[in-house]
């Protein structure tokens, strides 16, 4: 069969299709927003995340339980209506020192990340803007602690000092700021070549601003991200610390301890080390998640692709 011209109707262009707007125009943080919604294993670890939180934040709280008050008469009681997580040798109610625990080991993994961040920042962009001899004395002192065995140095510390919150978040941040030091460098001065800070220097605006508005604000993204793939290893740090004896003490809580305490007595009640061992797993999988998820979602070379 012949194709003719007859047999075609001409359509022509749609004008108002062309005109119209195909996607609003969404800001960074919308954009970012939209995407980790839109991924349902980052926003269910994110969600996984918020009730742990509030868990801990609430539970020890409203609970009828204080989770430091012994009763000798209800030892080694299985998980029931009572106590949903059952009790420990004392008598103390596990589902509150669970969430106690939670507060400990969660303020301990978001504390110590902040503040290497915060540490690793200053150094490192200072490092990186400047340059001359302050750089290669820093990049010489970050080289010599890298090469240092962190957790060996960290345990050391911790038999020096008394076992303690604040001990533990001090011995953690002295050496754990060297990563974001060393990744922030990098970025500053790949970042002060570019035409906007020159202009910056031009217009004769001070150092001190141009650091904080034109160069970290565009490593803000890496930094959440950096941020978030950090507090799974401060929580594991101190749940290995506490678990060892050299971090949190009794009566108060932590994962670790809780977990330690549960694996003196595996065999009779599993479920007390298995629960504070569960809490952590999850824990540290969604954080893991969650940071995945959210570097892709804040990377402005995907915008648009999905």
């Amino acid at each position: 069969m012949e194709l003719t011209n007859e047999m075609f109707e001409h359509v022509g262009e749609n004008a108002e299709k062309r005109e119209s707007i195909s996607r609003p125009s969404l800001s960074f943080w919308q954009e970012t927003w939209r995407r980790v919604r839109k991924n349902k294993v980052v926003f269910f670890s994110m969600l996984l995340i918020l009730l742990y939180i509030a868990l801990a934040v609430f539970v020890p709280i409203f609970s009828p339980y204080s989770g430091t008050e012994q009763d000798v008469s209800r030892t080694l009681e299985i998980p029931g209506k009572e106590h949903w997580f059952g009790t420990d040798a004392l008598g103390r109610d596990l589902f509150v020192r669970v969430w106690q625990g939670a507060r400990v080991s969660l303020f301990i993994g978001f504390a110590v990340s902040i503040i290497n961040r915060i540490v690793g920042t200053i150094l490192g962009g200072l490092s990186g803007y400047y340059g001359g001899t302050f750089d290669m004395v820093m990049m010489r002192i970050v080289d010599v602690l890298y090469g240092l065995p962190t957790m060996v140095i960290t345990i050391m510390l911790m038999v020096i000092l008394k076992p303690g919150i604040h001990c533990l978040i001090i011995a953690m941040v002295l050496f754990g700021w060297i990563g974001t030091c060393r990744l922030v460098r990098g970025e500053v001065l790949r970042l002060k070549s570019q035409e906007y800070v020159s202009a910056a220097k031009v217009l004769g605006v001070k150092d001190f601003k141009i650091l904080m508005k034109h160069i970290v604000a565009n490593m803000m993204g890496l930094q959440i991200t950096s941020l978030m793939m950090a507090i799974p290893g401060a929580i594991f740090m101190e749940a290995f610390l506490s678990y060892i004896g050299l971090g949190i003490m009794p009566p108060n809580a932590s994962w670790g301890l809780l977990a330690k305490e549960g694996s003196q007595l595996v065999k009779t009640s599993p479920w007390m080390m298995f629960l504070p061992s569960f809490f952590i797993s999850t824990t540290m999988l969604a954080m893991n998640l969650f940071g995945d998820g959210l570097r892709d979602a804040m990377d402005p070379t995907l915008r648009g692709s999905d």
